[in-house]
């Protein structure tokens, strides 16, 4: 089996077949890299870059083949697999439970009735990223997409504080974008293709993820244009975490079930799309005082169980009790 060479060593001026012309175009569409192009669709190449289809399926040909992207052994992908990068949540429990912290290369989705935690989880991801490994961090940036309004400064200055860090520094290391609708949100994350590598950014984060596309197609009327539109969002997120071997952490509302008479009557936004997309789903729910329950709902590679955390001053912690 051919063994996959390392991107860090080749780029797309290293693909057979890519002339100078032909990488200026895809650098100037935000693909720099060899995963950049054998991710996307021939069509979807095409299009970014004002190339000819034909030609975009040689170059895509051309850089699973100089990837040695083949099959590979179960090893092989335990090996790859010990090579994610996780990042604190700020609770040794939630991080146990999410064994050993939030993962690069997928999406870990966060989702619950208000006040649960959601947004106070993103804000100290986009704190931790930035510390060094041995403390939890990935020395990178964060971007942090909001399309309701919810991000606090206040919070990253505390939470920047709590962990001996200057806040100043820290804000400056934590790149923020309002998206005012779900078009625009999509193009920002459009946009991160070519930002992510340029900026050194370890952790995308979109709080919230559903929001928009809730409120613009409401009804079942428009129920599969907007889940195909939701289906669409998502797989670029997917493609972004691969390809940059990023974090990516989307938060989720929840909407009320009427005929559940037993049990938990809520459930998540997004229906099937969203269900098999995130790599990691966790339920977040409230408990007496500053704690928080987080449940894994599905991960493929962790067991369920729940974790107790506590929101505080300082940010996440471990509950005293």
């Amino acid at each position: 089996m051919n063994e996959k060479k390392s991107t860090k060593t080749i780029t797309i001026r290293d693909i057979p077949g890519v002339t100078p012309t032909l990488a200026d175009k895809l650098e100037a569409a935000g693909l720099t890299t060899p995963w950049a192009i054998v991710v996307i669709r021939a069509e979807e190449l095409a299009e970014k870059t004002g190339i000819p289809q034909a030609t975009a399926e040689r170059i895509i040909q051309s850089a699973r083949k100089l990837l040695g992207i083949t099959f590979k052994t179960a090893r092989e992908v335990k090996m790859e697999r010990m090579n994610i990068q996780k990042i604190t949540t700020g609770s040794k429990s939630l991080d146990e439970l999410l064994g050993g912290g939030i993962e690069t290369k997928t999406i870990t989705e966060f989702y619950g009735e208000y006040g649960t935690g959601k947004t106070q989880i993103c804000h100290q991801l986009s704190v931790n990223v930035q510390l060094s490994p041995d403390r939890g961090g990935l020395n990178g940036k964060a971007v942090y997409v909001d399309t309701e309004g919810t991000f606090r400064w206040e919070r990253i200055e505390s939470m920047a504080r709590g962990l001996g860090l200057n806040p100043d520094e820290v804000m400056d290391n934590i790149y923020y974008q309002r998206a005012y609708n779900s078009d625009h949100q999509i193009s920002i994350v459009e946009e991160l293709f070519k930002f992510v590598p340029e900026n050194n950014i370890k952790l995308v984060v979109i709080d919230s993820v559903t929001s928009h596309f809730r409120a613009e197609y409401p009804g079942r009327e428009h129920l599969a244009l907007r889940q195909q539109k939701l289906n669409a969002h998502l797989h670029q997120l997917v493609k972004l975490a691969e390809i940059y071997n990023i974090a990516v952490v989307v938060t989720n509302q929840v909407m009320a079930r009427p005929d559940v008479f037993y049990g938990d009557p809520t459930q998540p936004i997004g229906g099937h799309v969203l269900a098999h997309t995130p790599g990691v789903r966790v339920q977040l729910r409230r408990a007496k005082g500053n704690k928080r329950i987080a449940r894994v709902v599905d991960a493929p590679h962790l067991r369920e169980g729940e974790a107790v955390f506590a929101i505080t001053d300082d940010g996440i912690r471990d509950s005293e009790e």
